[in-house]
C-alpha cells in the first residue's frame, strides 16, 4: 500500500488531522492477507517538516498541546507494531517529527537530494520526541549534535550513520523501493509479522534475555504451517507455496 502525504504546500507538515489520516491509513485492511508492505511517501520538494507550528501557538491551549504530540507518539510507535514492513521513501528534506518519521519506519530509502535534521532548538523548542527515534537510530553523538545544532545531515551522511537504508539517484528512488517490496512480498506475511514483533522486542533486552525469547520465537516458527512448507520446499527444490 502506498500512503503518500499529500499537502506540499503547507510543507506535509504534521498537523493534527494530518496524524488522524496517517494513523487510519496505516490501520486500514491491516490483517488483509493482501497487504504486504506500506510505503510511506509525499507529495513536494519537503517530504515532511514536521509539526504544524500554527497548532503549538499560544492560542491553543494545553490540551490541545498535549493531544498533537501524543497522536505523534501513537503513530511513531504504530508503525513498529505493524504485522508488515513499513519503508519510507524519502526525496526531499525531512524536519523534525518529519524526520522521526523516517527514524521510526523500518527501512527508508532516500534520494540523493534529500536531507534530514531536528532544527527545534532554532526556534525555541527542542526536537525531544524525534530524539527518541533519533536516539534509536543513529549514534548517540550524532544524533546529539542533530538535536543541539539544527544542523541537516546529507542523504550520505544518513546513510552512513544508520538513519536510512539505501541512497539512490532520484531517478532510481521508485525503482529501489518497488525492488525491496517485492521482494518483501515474496515471504510468508504470517513469517514476516513475527520476525518483526520478535525484531523488535529483543532490541530493548539484555543479551541473554534476548536469545532466551529469541530461541522460543524460532520453536514457534517452526510449528507455522509456512514454516514447514518453507523447509520442505528448500528440500525438495521447489518454490514454496505461502498460506501467510
Amino acid at each position: 500500500r502506498n500512503i503518500i502525504l499529500n499537502n506540499p504546500r503547507r510543507r506535509n507538515a504534521l498537523s493534527l488531522s494530518m496524524l488522524q489520516s496517517l494513523r487510519e491509513d496505516l490501520l486500514h485492511d491491516v490483517k488483509s492477507k493482501d497487504l504486504r508492505v506500506i510505503i510511506i511517501s509525499a507529495e513536494g520538494p519537503v517530504f515532511c517538516s514536521g509539526h504544524d507550528l500554527k497548532e503549538l501557538s499560544s492560542g491553543d491551549d494545553v490540551k490541545h498541546h498535549s493531544q498533537v504530540f501524543e497522536m505523534c507518539a501513537e503513530v511513531m510507535t504504530l508503525i513498529q507494531k505493524l504485522p508488515v514492513p513499513v519503508i519510507a521513501k524519502v526525496n526531499g528534506l525531512a524536519t523534525a517529527a518529519g524526520c522521526q518519521l523516517v527514524a521510526s519506519c523500518d527501512i527508508a530509502v532516500a534520494s540523493e537530494k534529500s536531507q534530514f535534521a531536528t532544527p527545534g532548538v532554532n526556534i525555541g523548542l527542542f526536537c525531544s520526541t524525534p530524539g527518541v527515534a533519533l536516539g534509536r537510530s543513529l549514534p548517540r553523538k550524532v544524533a546529539l549534535e542533530m538535536l543541539f545544532t539544527g544542523e541537516p545531515l546529507s542523504a550520505q551522511e544518513a546513510l552512513m550513520h544508520g538513519l536510512v537504508s539505501k541512497v539512490v539517484p532520484e531517478d532510481k528512488l521508485e525503482e529501489e523501493t518497488m525492488k525491496i517490496s517485492h521482494k518483501i512480498c515474496e515471504s510468508s506475511k504470517s513469517v514476516l509479522a513475527l520476525g518483526k514483533a520478535t525484531f523488535y522486542r529483543q532490541m530493548t533486552q539484555d543479551l541473554d534475555t534476548a536469545y532466551k525469547m529469541t530461541t522460543q520465537v524460532m520453536v514457534d516458527n517452526l510449528t507455522l504451517r509456512d514454516g514447514q512448507e518453507g523447509i520442505e520446499a528448500f528440500i525438495q527444490k521447489r518454490k514454496p507455496v505461502w498460506s501467510h
